[in-house]
């Protein structure tokens, strides 16, 4: 890949062709739990934000009626940061002269001019629509003359609350290297590979320590030992409205094969399996060129999702308030030689996959030099994503609508999208995944339902 073009795939910036591009999504600003002073004692006092999202610095903040404002950070009077600005309950008050903002941001007060003035009545600061969906505020940052497209009616985003549970993390790379991870079914083989296997009574919330569906003569194999023992997965990629199905195969026997669907959701989505019952939808959003948050939803077909856990699970390695790895450049991302030696192919720990994605993704510097790569067969699904991404950037540039979501009659559609992990008769794989999907949907609490085209 030419320097010029990695430049044009990775940038994000206002007026940048990425950024253009990106902007006709909705995209993830923070999460709900953020504003919570169980979480975040500050939330009590001050329930405000700064937020970087696609090179813009903006302010959110909650008034006294619950309801949220994103608004540009720089004050329409001088400039000033909004970000610090007093929180008065029905609005954001700049401490420079005192204007003051409603969450639409109408400028409701300018206490320096004269009695009778009207000015504040002509000022308005840009503010961003918003939306909350599990647990997470969505924004819309396309032009103000643009109207949003429907907001996708994913699984993830229409299973109750109480079958949700929304986290996420910082990397300090470009988003597009974060993002890829999950279009490489090859790496789990490696990347994740455990040298021995845990017991299956204490997997929840714990990827890739579950029991892959099906099993072998009788017995549940885990994850860890389909991915460690099988390492050569046939990849094929299919096109979707919103994006590609990821299917990976690989041959155990003459008689089985283990199955893994899963999908990529232009631009920076990806949809996996956790367990036989749960997915985790993964948005990787940029907040600039070289520091990415994930937003992680996870989606239960079966009982309610145990929110403590899963958080607990995540604190681990996660710091609040502002979710910032424990594990970084800074200390080797935890890595530890003799755990290399015996325990993991990475040595960076057993408890958090997470961290050995980070590694993979920070490691290759804030903006991965795509120049220097050699590409296999197994990056097939990298290649056909980039195909994508490079089309959607000169659709935009043509004035045309980009592929997926940013188009309202495929935003206005029900997908799952449908994934599954598991063990397969080797010549009725297609019918075994589609018959283990569908009864995970027809047994969900909720309704699940999904056309059958859409899968």
């Amino acid at each position: 890949m030419k320097a010029e073009l990695n430049e044009r795939i990775t940038h994000i910036g206002p007026n940048t062709a990425c950024g253009n591009l990106m902007r006709h999504y909705w995209q993830p600003i923070a999460l709900v739990d953020e504003f919570n002073p169980a979480l975040d004692p500050r939330m009590e006092i001050r329930p405000v934000k700064a937020v970087r999202i696609l090179g813009q610095d903006l302010v959110l903040f909650k008034n006294a009626q619950g309801e949220f404002g994103l608004l540009d950070r720089d004050c329409p009077h001088r400039g000033a940061d909004l970000a610090f600005g007093r929180n008065e309950g029905d609005g954001l008050r700049c401490p420079f002269h005192g204007w003051k903002f409603d969450v639409h941001g109408q400028c409701i007060e300018t206490p320096a001019e004269p009695d009778g003035s009207k000015l504040c009545s002509h000022i308005k600061q840009r503010n961003y629509p918003l939306l909350e969906r599990s647990g997470i505020l969505f924004g819309w940052l396309g032009a103000e003359s643009t109207t949003p497209p429907p907001f996708p009616a994913l699984d993830c985003f229409t299973a109750p609350n109480t079958h949700t549970f929304a986290f996420k993390g910082l990397w300090q790379c470009n988003w597009l290297q974060a993002f890829e991870v999950g279009v490489d079914p090859a790496h789990t083989s490696f990347l994740h590979r455990f040298f021995f296997d845990e017991s299956l009574d204490d997997t929840y919330g714990k990827q890739f320590r579950g029991a892959s569906a099906g099993d072998i003569g009788g017995e549940r194999w885990p994850m860890t030992k389909i991915m460690r023992e099988f390492d050569q997965p046939h990849i094929s990629v299919v096109p979707m409205p919103f994006g590609m199905r990821l299917t990976s195969l690989r041959p155990m026997t003459d008689a089985l094969t283990h199955v893994r669907v899963t999908h990529a959701i232009f631009p920076h989505t990806f949809v996996i399996p956790l367990s036989e019952t749960m997915t985790i939808t993964q948005i990787h959003v940029p907040v600039d060129d070289t520091n990415t948050y994930w937003y992680s939803v996870f989606t239960s077909f079966a009982g309610p999702v145990d929110k403590e856990a899963m958080r607990k699970q995540r604190l681990n390695a996660i710091s609040l308030p502002d979710y910032i790895p424990k594990s970084g450049r800074h200390n080797n991302w935890g890595f530890n030689a003799e755990e290399q030696n015996s325990r993991t192919y990475l040595g960076m720990g057993e408890n958090d996959i997470n961290v050995h994605d980070q590694w993979a993704c920070e490691s290759m510097g804030p903006i991965q030099d795509r120049t220097r790569e050699h590409l296999g067969t197994s990056d097939i699904a990298i290649m056909a994503n980039r195909r994508n991404l490079i089309k959607a950037i000169d659709d935009v540039e043509a004035g045309k609508l980009p592929l997926g979501f940013a188009q309202p009659d495929v935003a206005a559609q029900r997908f799952g999208p449908d994934t599954v992990d598991g063990i397969a008769p080797a010549k009725e794989w297609e019918i075994w995944w589609q018959q283990a999907v569908t009864n995970k949907r027809i047994a969900a609490p909720w309704d699940a339902s999904l056309d059958a085209k859409n899968t």
